[in-house]
């Protein structure tokens, strides 16, 4: 029988090729987002049974009611897949409130809050997988919210593996490299502090222009290796990087 998977940001990017490899193989298909008319031309392009929700992860009043209304269809769920997040870059000192809570609120509490509402709808066997970041690893600059949010997410999937482990529930942390997506939009940063991001990477030995970037859909197998898994075998963190073809 076919999964049931959420998958969160599911509008663009990973999400998108996430959902539509998982349709293609016969899983269905929850696909949640901030904007409803993305998730819902993807959902409309898959076709049935795949669906459409609407969900701000950052938001928990907005979360529970995705899962509710998740829950109204389909009871329980499989896999949850927290891929939603906020990339952007600036300094501490010039972030806004709004930059800082909307990287928090999204990166950390939106997993945690999507977590904590589908952990109810999943038996044994069931996953959860949070997509983490390289850019703990790398000194990349001007990112030290973000690489901070994403640090914490592997401290929380750590901690969580081990709260599921006598519920028989398995969660990883799959920590993802730069990627690409022709359907995906630019991101919409500060024109100057893109500019001193790239120049400060530069500095700091990275060349942004020079660095592989695989396509998004090419990350899926590992996805799909995961889920795949036998119910006695383990894999806590996996690391998703790019390499040139």
């Amino acid at each position: 029988m076919g999964k049931t998977i959420v998958i969160t940001g599911a509008g663009a990017g990973l999400g998108r090729a996430l959902a539509q490899r998982f349709a293609s193989e016969g899983e269905t298909v929850i696909l949640l987002g901030r904007t409803l008319s993305k998730v819902q031309a993807l959902a409309d392009e898959l076709g049935a049974p795949a669906m459409a929700v609407e969900c701000d992860v950052s938001d928990p009043a907005s979360v529970r009611t995705a899962f509710t209304q998740t829950a109204g269809t389909h009871p329980k769920i499989d896999i949850l897949i927290n891929n939603a997040g906020i990339y952007e870059p600036f300094t501490v000192t010039e972030a806004t409130d709004e930059q800082i809570s909307g990287i928090i609120d999204t990166n950390l509490k939106g997993p945690i809050y999507c977590c904590r509402a589908a952990i109810p709808m999943m038996e044994k066997g069931g996953l959860i997988i949070n997509v983490g970041s390289e850019s703990i690893a790398v000194p990349f600059v001007m990112l030290s919210l973000y690489q901070s949010s994403k640090a914490g997410l592997e401290m929380f999937t750590t901690a969580l593996e081990a709260e599921l482990e006598e519920a028989g529930i398995r969660v990883a942390l799959l920590r993802a490299g730069p990627m690409y997506d022709e359907a995906k939009s630019a991101p919409g940063w500060d024109r100057d502090a893109a500019m001193r991001f790239h120049v400060g990477c530069a500095k700091k030995g990275l060349d942004l222009q020079a660095r592989p970037v695989s396509h998004s859909a090419s990350a899926t197998g590992i996805f799909r290796a995961v889920i795949d898994l036998p119910a006695d075998v383990r894999v806590s963190h996996v690391s998703i990087g790019a390499r040139r073809a």
